[in-house]
């Protein structure tokens, strides 16, 4: 009897042990989640998502609300600093416009005039004229991110507005995951322009094939060359470019045109295996 009541105690024993294992394990695993929440908001990478298995019930109603509420805040946070470059955008284009437009008239007028004509100085006014002009068409091209038309919201197909830009790029080879009755309420219109501007970026970065992929959202990957990380905050910034013919508003534009139709537009950490970048359209819930 009492060989079987020690046995009975060293199984009751080992059975705590146990228990008090797995619960210092639990607890660290949730110490782990907190730190790397915490080391994500730090880094302003609000896209944060960690698995929900292993989690007692509470726990993994709390997780998925804060996996919902990093998405949340990445969204205003993206529209707050849309609407923050727009008000910057909006001044200083107004304000270089003041100061060019007399310029350019004035060199103009001088230009026209015969005295100027075959002298020493119409090389410098003429310098003057076109670089005055050349600043005036730099700025006009960005009055564009804050003179927007209002999109027109219908039920759409989302197969048939990439069938339709296709034609646009024969040198992609295209790799589509998107059932035919995938609809978005968007307007067709601003959706196609989005898709001609992210497909121009991929092919100037030199891709050849490009995956769209829907899960829930829409994932469009490309092979061209990949986005370095110290610069992946600025890409969606306006007139950040790192080609040398380019304009840096066709991210930024892109982006607008989806946050007026209720679509968050963002550079996934890690790109879909086999690409080097992806990005992802998601419409707010």
């Amino acid at each position: 009897m009492t060989t079987l009541f020690t046995i009975l105690i060293l199984i009751l024993l080992l059975l705590l042990l146990i228990v008090v294992f797995l619960f210092v394990r639990h607890q660290q695993l949730l110490k782990d989640r907190a730190y790397l929440m915490r080391e994500a908001i730090h880094n302003r990478d609000f896209t944060f998502s960690l698995p929900t298995t292993g989690l007692l019930p509470g726990e993994r109603a709390l997780q998925e609300a804060l996996n919902d509420l990093g998405e949340d805040i990445s969204r205003l946070v993206a529209q707050n600093e849309v609407e923050s470059w727009q008000r910057l955008t909006r001044v200083l284009t107004h304000e270089i416009m003041n100061a060019t437009t007399p310029i350019q008239s004035i060199s103009q007028a001088y230009l026209n005039s015969p005295k100027i004509i075959g002298t020493p100085y119409e090389e410098g006014i003429r310098a003057i004229y076109e670089t005055s002009s050349g600043l005036a068409h730099f700025v006009a091209s960005y009055r564009t991110l804050t003179q927007l038309q209002e999109p027109v919201i219908t039920t759409v197909y989302l197969l048939e507005i990439i069938e339709s830009v296709k034609s646009l790029f024969p040198t992609l080879q295209w790799q589509i995951h998107i059932p035919a009755e995938v609809t978005l309420q968007a307007d067709e219109t601003l959706m196609r322009q989005v898709f001609i501007n992210l497909l121009k970026n991929a092919v100037e970065a030199g891709a050849n094939t490009v995956e769209l992929l829907w899960d829930k959202a829409l994932y469009l990957s490309n092979n061209g060359q990949p986005i370095p990380a110290e610069i992946r905050r600025e890409i969606f910034v306006p007139f950040f470019t790192t080609k040398q013919s380019g304009s840096g508003i066709g991210l930024t534009l892109s982006r607008q045109l989806l946050m007026m139709q209720g679509i968050n537009l963002t550079l996934q950490d890690t790109a879909q295996s086999g690409y080097h970048v992806t990005f992802c359209l998601r419409a707010n819930e």
